[in-house]
């Protein structure tokens, strides 16, 4: 069997979010994160509950399993029993997230996707974040607008909470007394020098950081005979990761 790759420690890293998760629902955004929950689902977390983006619950194949109108969506979406993992354009330390603009909003220099739902996500489910590179672009000091919401402006927002952020060279997350950044885990091959350097802010670094878990067997299989064949996940990492 070829060795694992970058984008295959990603996919593991985002599956382990929903580890334990029970009968939620995953909403994943993007490959790599849909590719991690269907693999959740698969291998350790078969209570987990996956759409198809509309009106349906459905199997890690796709397979029809359920409806899922629209009022029952917003009752999992405003009362804690989701999990969405979404995108970032910007994120500070205490994860503050941009997905809207970049610049003054009044005149900005760039628009991006605008606010959208990340408001209600971070406020009333369990939130983490896929950033397919990891930069000072990314990972900035102090977001140009807030759309998901930090740990520093949720006002105690009862089903608020930031767990993860799985990026193409480690795993934060916000295990720190002010619940800002902290390194929780290393990809193999990278370094904590590395990281400082790709992040704009200091970053919280325990005196030994692990390194992400290496799929099983079984894991591997799966992703590359059954969730992936055609190989997406090598091409959403691959185009920005370079081997070092």
């Amino acid at each position: 069997m070829t060795a694992v790759s970058r984008a295959e420690y990603c996919v593991v890293a985002c599956a382990e979010v929903w580890r334990g998760a029970g009968e939620i629902l995953a909403a994943p955004m993007g490959v790599i994160p849909s590719l991690g929950a269907r693999l959740a689902r698969l291998a350790f977390a078969p209570e987990l509950l996956l759409t198809d983006g509309e009106a349906l619950l459905v199997g890690a194949d796709g397979t029809v399993e359920g409806w899922l109108p629209y009022r029952r969506h917003l009752d999992l979406v405003t009362g804690g029993r989701r999990h969405v993992m979404m995108g970032a354009s910007q994120l500070d330390r205490y994860g503050n997230q941009n997905i809207s603009c970049i610049g003054d909003w009044a005149r900005p220099r760039r628009q991006l996707l605008g606010v959208r739902g990340a408001p209600v996500n971070t406020l009333n489910n369990r939130t983490s974040y896929w950033v397919p590179r990891h930069s000072r672009r990314v990972f900035v000091e102090r977001v140009d607008m807030v759309c998901g919401v930090g740990h520093d402006r949720a006002g105690g927002a009862r089903y608020h909470h930031l767990d993860r952020v799985v990026t193409d060279l480690a795993v934060l997350d916000f295990a720190t007394p002010d619940r800002s950044l902290r390194l929780a885990a290393l990809h193999p091959g990278v370094t904590v020098a590395e990281v400082r350097a790709a992040t704009g802010f200091p970053l919280a670094v325990p005196d030994e950081v692990p390194c992400t878990r290496e799929p099983t067997a079984h894991e591997l299989e799966l992703i590359r005979t059954v969730l992936d064949p055609p190989g997406a996940r090598e091409r959403e990492v691959a185009r920005w990761w370079r081997p070092r």
